[in-house]
Formats: structure tokens, sequence, C-alpha cells
């Protein structure tokens, strides 16, 4: 072919190119910007977790508490104060909780029940890290009274447990009967 018989150039090519390049790098950001919601997501259900486990393990320990020698049987007090049950201290709130979710357990504007560390093995901290948490769990134990068959009194337990940041927080609440006359005798 000679020269003046070739069809002049319109660029197609480049344009269906430049087209198809601006597609896939709409989907690309699309697609790393969801990823990246995806993270926050998993963050967060970490941290819900770790909320809830502390609270159990909080509630867990109320409830070893009450059973053990006799702590049942001691006095109500007029809770007002926050203890250590790492320092051997434990109480028996006659007062109500206020509020029990948000500030997590206050009787009349002041910060109540018993702090637990378990093992003294949780890094608090006021900085967000993987492996830290906000505050200790804190629990309180309410007496009720009388179970329904009067055999018995019942307790109210409320724990709170908090992740790495001051959002995640769980609380969870639990009755729990101590009956006079039963003795554990040990495992079979």
């Amino acid at each position: 072919m000679s020269a003046a018989r070739r069809r002049p150039e319109r660029g197609m090519a480049l344009v269906s190119s430049l087209l198809l390049l601006a597609v896939v790098t709409v989907l690309a950001l699309g697609m790393f910007r969801t990823l990246g919601v995806q993270e926050q997501i998993a963050g967060n259900l970490r941290e819900k977790e770790r909320a809830l486990h502390a609270a159990e393990d909080a509630q867990q320990y109320a409830e070893w508490w009450l059973s053990t020698a006799g702590n049942a049987a001691s006095a109500t007090v007029a809770c007002s104060s926050v203890l250590n049950a790492n320092l051997g201290q434990g109480q028996i709130c006659s007062n109500k909780l206020t509020t029990v979710v948000n500030p997590p357990l206050q009787i009349g504007g002041a910060d109540v029940g018993v702090t637990i560390n378990p093992g003294n093995t949780m890094n608090v901290t006021t900085t967000s890290a993987r492996d830290t948490y906000v505050r200790v769990p804190r629990f309180s134990i309410s007496d009720v009274g009388l179970s329904a068959d009067a055999q018995g009194e019942v307790y109210q337990i409320d724990a709170v447990g908090y992740g790495g940041t001051q959002n995640a927080v769980a609380v969870v609440e639990s009755t729990f009967e101590i009956k006079t006359g039963v003795v554990d005798r040990g495992s079979p």
C-alpha cells in the first residue's frame, strides 16, 4: 500500500484503553475503601468480645466470692465507693444501683462496686493498644431478699467490662441464690 491510500488513524484504541483504565481504577478504589470498613468492623467486634469476656470474668468472680467462706452471710452495707477484690475486699450493697449502663454501676452519682483484675494480668492504660484495657472490670452485688421457697437468699450481680476503648463496654447481670444447709463436699 502506498502512503496515500492509508486511512487516517482516529485513536479509538487509545480512547478505549483510557476508559477501561478509568473503570478498573474506580473498582479498585471502591474495593480498598470496603476493605477499610471491614477492618474497622472486625476491630469493633474484637473489642466488643474482649469487653464481654471481661464482664463475664467479673460476674463469675462475684458468684464465686458469694459462695465461699460465708461471704453471703456478710452484712449488707450502703455502698458509696469502689473496692478492690485483688486486695481481698468485697461488699454486698443494701442500696440499689441508680444506673447500670451509662455511666456504669453508680449509686447517687458515685461509682460503686468491686474491681477485679483476674490474676493481675490486665494491662490497663489510657492509650489504646491491642492487649490493653481502658479499665479493669467491676461488679456490684445487691441483696434482693429471700428466695421464693424461703430456703435461701437471692442476690443480683451486675458486672461491667471494657475493651481497649471507652466505647467498648459490656454489662452483664445475673441473679444468684445461696441456699442454707447446702454443703459442697468437693468432686465425686
